[in-house]
């Protein structure tokens, strides 16, 4: 099976560096890495090109330059082109926690039943410290029960499922794993939690993190559309909230330890 990385970029010389390199270094070498630049004006292609170049993987590699309309539509141009069977997206800023990662997903997949692989996250934030994030497997109207920067999928699930709607510019993932849901009611059923330890490691400051109240906003109409929002739903809307404006009050007021002390014990707790 061909594994299909997606790699949207744009003004990314800082980061993509190890993005690159933690793909390259993997074990199970059938895979292509489709990079979605949209229109770079720093270096971002040249560091690109130069590390595949100096692999023997050259031919692995797809550049795909033209501007898009945002990362909904990076994304989609990435599944559209895709000729293996299995897709990931690895962001820019995001790189592979291990050189194995592809070797172990590929073995997942052998259950035909698996319409999704996905594991734990290492999350990087400078202001709040490093965590390891599991998946929360919740009720969608809680949360995200996924980490989406981890997640392997079948290509045939998006033709059943759709691509990533485009009018969503933060939570275009919480919104497919909900359509995901309306078609396979037990989304256990369909997946593989690879467990023992991260499969990707991420970086804060992502477009949904710096927007976290319009991801939030977004992620209630996402529920409303797919006919989720009810009285649960509603409480944990008014809850995640009430935290993202807590934690803007406790950075005004240089308490931010507060923070990375509570964020310590959730993902602690949810280990």
């Amino acid at each position: 099976m061909k594994i299909s990385i997606i790699t949207p970029t744009l003004n990314s010389e800082k980061t993509i560096e190890k993005n690159i390199q933690s793909v390259l270094k993997q074990s199970y070498a059938n895979f292509e890495h489709l990079v979605i630049d949209s229109l770079s004006s720093d270096k971002t292609l040249n560091v690109v090109n130069d590390l595949y170049n100096k692999s023997n993987l050259n031919n692995n590699l797809r550049i795909i330059t033209e501007k898009d309309d945002g990362i909904s539509d990076a994304f989609n141009k990435g599944i559209n082109l895709a000729k293996g069977e299995i897709i990931t997206i690895l962001n820019s800023d995001d790189y592979y926690y291990s050189d194995d990662v592809f070797e172990e997903v590929i073995n997942s997949f052998k259950n035909k039943s698996i319409q999704f692989t996905h594991g734990d996250l290492l999350f990087i934030d400078e202001l709040y410290g490093i965590n390891i994030r599991k998946p929360l497997l919740c009720d969608l109207r809680k949360a995200m029960p996924y980490n989406h920067p981890t997640m392997f999928i079948r290509k045939e699930l998006y033709t059943k499922v759709g691509i990533f709607n485009k009018d969503f510019k933060y939570a275009m993932d919480f919104d497919f794993i909900c359509r995901i849901k309306n078609i396979y009611d037990d989304l256990n059923s369909i997946s593989f939690y690879m467990q023992g330890k991260p499969i990707t490691v991420m970086q804060a400051g992502g477009i949904s993190w710096i927007n976290e109240i319009k991801s939030v906003q977004e992620v209630k109409n996402i529920l409303f559309q797919n006919r989720l929002w009810d009285n649960k739903a509603k409480l944990y809307f008014f809850l995640r909230i009430l935290r993202v404006r807590i934690k803007a009050v406790l950075n005004s007021l240089g308490l931010a330890y507060i923070v990375k002390i509570w964020r310590k014990y959730k993902w602690k707790i949810n280990r």
